[in-house]
């Protein structure tokens, strides 16, 4: 009997998928936006999209900000990793957190399938609800770099 190829290989739909998120700031303020059309819909989340087959994170995080909200933004640094298990929805994400400033431009409403309203706020005065990978890392349930 001969073996399969990879790609004939059935995905496991149970299997965890890779989202990349990123902390956009600008000063004191985080950019967040409202989910609209997805999973999390109603809740508040930064930028951020499922990482593409041979793509780095930061090269995720530069072309879902840039899709998302219209900002060009570089020098991604990898901030920390939150295990998201979204139960009623029977999803499973690794989100990978990048953050970096921007230091120009305004935000848009780039992808309106995507999201209804956006914002900058200050770490003490988010909105509820939070998306769940968010909820996570503000909550402190997340891995981080040593350094």
């Amino acid at each position: 009997m001969a073996a399969l190829a990879r790609q004939d290989v059935p995905i496991d739909p149970k299997r965890p998928m890779v989202g990349v998120a990123v902390l956009v700031t600008r000063g004191d303020r985080v950019l967040l936006l409202k989910r609209h059309g997805s999973h999390g819909a109603g809740s508040w989340a930064c930028p951020g999209g499922h990482l593409e087959f041979g793509e780095t994170p930061e090269q995720c995080g530069i072309r879902e900000t840039f899709e998302e909200v219209g900002l060009a933004i570089n020098q991604l640094r990898f901030k920390a990793i939150t295990n998201d298990l979204f139960v009623p929805e029977g999803k499973h994400y690794i989100t990978i957190w990048m953050e970096g400033e921007c230091k120009s431009g305004e935000p848009t409403i780039a992808a309106p399938n995507e999201m209804s309203a956006l914002g900058w706020f200050t770490w003490d005065a988010l909105p509820e609800p939070l998306f769940l990978p968010l909820a996570n890392l503000v909550a402190g349930y997340a891995i981080r770099s040593i350094s």
